[in-house]
């Protein structure tokens, strides 16, 4: 059995999730994860595509962050709602609807309490953004809820052998998470998935992606990660200066160590899984 196999099966001790809810609410508030997430975009793009979506279906994105899938739906004719829990990366995802002139729908909401009724959308779907939810099993549960019979749930998870799997457990080393937390890189595992999905559902299609990182230096993208992405921001100002050269040092460690680029610059492929889940 792999280990991240042996991990998920592994009973977990009781979590506060309210509490770990606030914290993570607090990270993804801070910075301003836009900044990356538009450089995800190709994999809103090719998430559709998996999910064959076609014009006119009615389709969820459970926390959009800046909306690349929200987005990639709308470019396909598609009627679109844009859900996330932190109100300013909806700000980022309208602007960026307005720019393209793509009717969307934007909604505060939490995606462990989806404010839609059940079976009320064709398709759902989320790019690294419901693998953070501190519930795991009732954020897994509201997607599908929400989602037709016969429709299906899209999603793009990190591994956790990939780069932002190992970046997340670097980083964790420095400030670990709450007792009994399950790690997010879980939903990037197919063993997770049977778990979180076994009722209601008629398949489940993992396929092993890769998102390449493309940065100008190794710095550079140590520099956009601690001003603009939260989890990462938040644990360097959680550390002492000396505590935090060290976390310095241990992700231009694993940057190395997954960077194929030979001229000064970044090239890092990191993988991700594809998911399509297909409800009965």
């Amino acid at each position: 059995m792999s280990t991240s196999a042996a991990v998920a099966s592994n009973p977990q001790p009781a979590v506060d999730f309210s509490a770990l809810k606030a914290r993570q609410h607090s990270a993804w508030s801070s910075g301003d994860y836009a900044i990356i997430g538009t450089t995800l975009q190709i994999v809103g793009e090719s998430l559709c595509e998996a999910l064959d979506l076609r014009a006119g279906s009615k389709v969820l994105d459970v926390a959009a962050g800046n909306s690349n899938g929200a987005l990639a739906a709308a470019r396909r004719w598609c009627e679109v709602t844009a859900t996330d829990y932190v109100p300013a990366l909806l700000e980022r995802g309208q602007e960026r609807a307005r720019a393209d002139r793509l009717p969307i729908v934007f909604q505060e909401a939490d995606a462990e309490h989806l404010p839609f009724a059940d079976q009320s959308f064709d398709n759902v779907l989320s790019i690294f953004g419901v693998m953070f939810t501190p519930d795991q099993e009732r954020a897994a549960s509201e997607l599908i809820r929400v989602c037709k019979r016969g429709g299906s749930v899209g999603l793009a998870n990190w591994t956790p052998d990939g780069f932002i799997g190992q970046m997340f457990k670097t980083i964790g080393k420095h400030v670990p998470p709450p007792s009994g937390a399950r790690s997010p890189a879980l939903w990037g595992s197919r063993a997770r998935l049977d778990e979180l999905f076994p009722k209601a559902v008629a398949s489940i299609a993992a396929t092993p992606r890769q998102f390449v990182f493309r940065y100008k230096s190794p710095d550079h993208w140590l520099e956009v990660f601690r001003t603009y992405y939260g989890p990462v921001l938040k644990t360097f100002a959680a550390l002492d200066p000396a505590a935090r050269d060290t976390l310095t040092d241990d992700l231009l460690a694993l940057m190395e160590r997954f960077n194929r680029a030979d001229d000064g610059t970044v090239v890092v492929p990191s993988e991700y899984l594809e998911v399509i889940v297909t409800r009965l």
